[in-house]
């Protein structure tokens, strides 16, 4: 019985699974998380994707807050936000035409109880 080596590894399956695997992650990457309230995002060259387990806040284009879906006033938003963890990401998303003192508020709400994980969504230029 010969009992010899293999010489060459055929690779041509092992490409085969990594191509239907990439196919597989492309075409998931291209479904963008959309939130419930309607905001028209301001554009920017680079966009960032959603983290996955993040707190949102939104703000639509009357001024008015929400914190993920759920309508809050100013001091609501500070009640909700000191029972969440300090280290869990913010997502905040303004109406590209809101007054930038409302967005302002928010910001130094957030970063004044301990957020350090703290980022605004926009869209891409196209």
């Amino acid at each position: 019985m010969d009992d010899s080596g293999f010489d060459s590894i055929n690779i041509i399956p092992l490409v085969d699974v990594m191509l239907v695997l990439l196919t597989i992650v492309l075409t998931t990457s291209t479904f963008i998380a959309v939130g419930a309230i309607p905001v028209e995002l301001p554009k920017a060259a680079s966009s960032t994707a959603t983290p996955l387990k993040t707190a949102t806040v939104e703000i639509d284009r009357q001024g008015l807050l929400y914190l993920d879906a759920e309508p809050a006033s100013l001091d609501k938003l500070r009640q909700e936000l000191t029972q969440i963890d300090k280290k869990t990401p913010i997502m905040i998303r303004a109406d590209k035409s809101i007054a930038l003192e409302i967005f302002v508020e928010v910001m130094d709400l957030v970063k004044g109880l301990g957020f350090t994980k703290v980022s605004l969504q926009t869209e891409a230029v196209k």
